[in-house]
């Protein structure tokens, strides 16, 4: 696959980048995709673990859910779509990753400048206090885990049912709009309000590549649609 004369083009003069990532880069790193086959447990939906209704009821089960995911993920390491993209904020005058992973891959790749939407695996939060910390502890000790106040900690994560925190989704939407370029890579565009970024970037003018192993509900409005591995295609933006 080879970067069009424009792509190029917009590679080579961007100041302003705003990176958008979802499962399908960390699905070249093992880790198992929500919706995919993988992502089934014990018969269960990540539908009717990952919400609050399922934590209240049986937390020992979410946990267990959660515990299986960090299990897997933990071993892994980024690959070379991670780090090239580690490498963008270093080569762009201005650049935001924006991920919808919770994995924490991007961090391990080197990624400092993070939009986390959906949380993050590796931390955790007091169901009273709202504090977070991180914990790589696997296995956790006890399920569910407690806070030093006796309150059960949950994933920092966001649930079914929840609101992305109004922080980071107005960063997300000013970032979208102020961009010269958007690199969406790997996302399957149909999870809001990130499926909205795009959109709001090609509105305000914004030059889009797309990065998939198929075809998403935007691959129609990107400037360059490249159907491949993240890992192999994105060594071309290093130009």
């Amino acid at each position: 696959m080879r970067l069009s004369t424009p792509a190029k083009d917009a590679i080579l003069s961007a100041k302003n980048v705003v990176a958008l990532t979802g499962a399908g880069i960390s699905a070249e790193s093992g880790v198992p995709t929500f919706r995919g086959k993988d992502g089934l447990w014990r018969n269960f939906r990540p539908e009717e673990l990952a919400t609050p209704e399922a934590f209240r009821n049986n937390p020992k089960l979410v946990w267990e859910w959660y515990e299986w995911r960090r299990q897997i993920i933990k071993p892994l390491k980024p690959n070379k779509g991670h780090e090239i993209i580690a490498r963008f904020e270093n080569r762009f005058h201005q650049f935001m990753l924006i991920t919808q992973n919770v994995d924490g891959l991007h961090q391990k790749a080197g990624s400092k400048n993070i939009l986390e939407l959906h949380g993050n695996i590796w931390r955790v939060k007091c169901t009273k206090e709202n504090k977070t910390s991180i914990n790589t502890e696997v296995p956790l000790p006890s399920l569910p885990p407690y806070c030093e106040c006796g309150s059960i900690l949950r994933p920092d994560v966001v649930w079914f049912g929840e609101p992305l925190p109004n922080h980071a989704i107005q960063a997300a939407y000013d970032a979208a709009g102020a961009c010269d370029l958007m690199i969406v890579v790997g996302t399957s565009a149909v999870v809001q309000p990130a499926a909205s970024l795009p959109i709001i970037a090609k509105q305000q003018g914004a030059f889009i590549v797309e990065v998939n192993a198929e075809e998403t509900p935007i691959s129609h409005i990107a400037d360059e649609f490249l159907i491949g591995k993240a890992g192999v295609i994105l060594k071309e933006f290093e130009i």
